[in-house]
């Protein structure tokens, strides 16, 4: 694995082996940070990873300048690897981690993202509820972007806040825009 972009590009890692986390590969990462560089600048940003496994899009996003980086994992071998790597790349200033359930957070948490990212497990049954929380509990900024990852067996294009869908093979990126009312 690698970072794609920024500050960092080009800079591997190697997510611990017995991981319970699928990490975004790179070819599939490339093209999505590809295709939010039109969408969004990410210096100076809040951001939010939701599943965050072995923290891969935080990486990206700070090597992009990202200033602020909240993640959400409850495995203690991939925070444990989140912390190693942070320290690695000289961001743990700006580096947030918490432990815990993703459901939880999301429904106690009173904070705006500029940016959020979610990468549940492909076989979560309320998978659905992610984008239902994203915007119920008001985590998008205005003018945020929220991205989900996930295969083609779920489908988001009738949320009202949807904006596209970028697909590499088995890898779908439903990306969703906070739209002021």
């Amino acid at each position: 694995m690698r970072i794609v972009g920024g500050m960092f590009g080009g800079r591997k890692f190697n997510p611990p082996a017995n991981t319970p986390a699928r990490p975004t590969m790179d070819v599939a990462k490339e093209g999505l940070f590809n295709s939010l560089n039109n969408l969004l600048d990410f210096e100076g940003i809040k951001t939010c990873e939701l599943f965050a496994g072995t923290g891969s899009i935080s990486y990206e996003l700070a090597s992009r300048g990202a200033a602020d980086l909240t993640l959400v994992e409850r495995d203690m071998g991939n925070i444990n690897f989140i912390k190693k790597m942070a320290k690695d790349l000289g961001i743990q200033d700006i580096l947030h981690i918490i432990k815990g359930d993703v459901f939880k957070f999301m429904k106690q948490n009173t904070e705006q993202y500029d940016f959020i990212f979610a990468d549940p497990p492909y076989g979560l049954v309320n998978m659905d509820e992610v984008p239902l929380l994203v915007f119920e509990k008001n985590m998008l900024a205005p003018e945020g972007i929220f991205v989900l990852e996930h295969t083609s067996r779920n489908d988001y294009q009738k949320h009202p806040n949807f904006m596209r869908m970028k697909n590499y093979g088995t890898t779908v990126f439903s990306i969703f825009q906070h739209t002021s009312k």
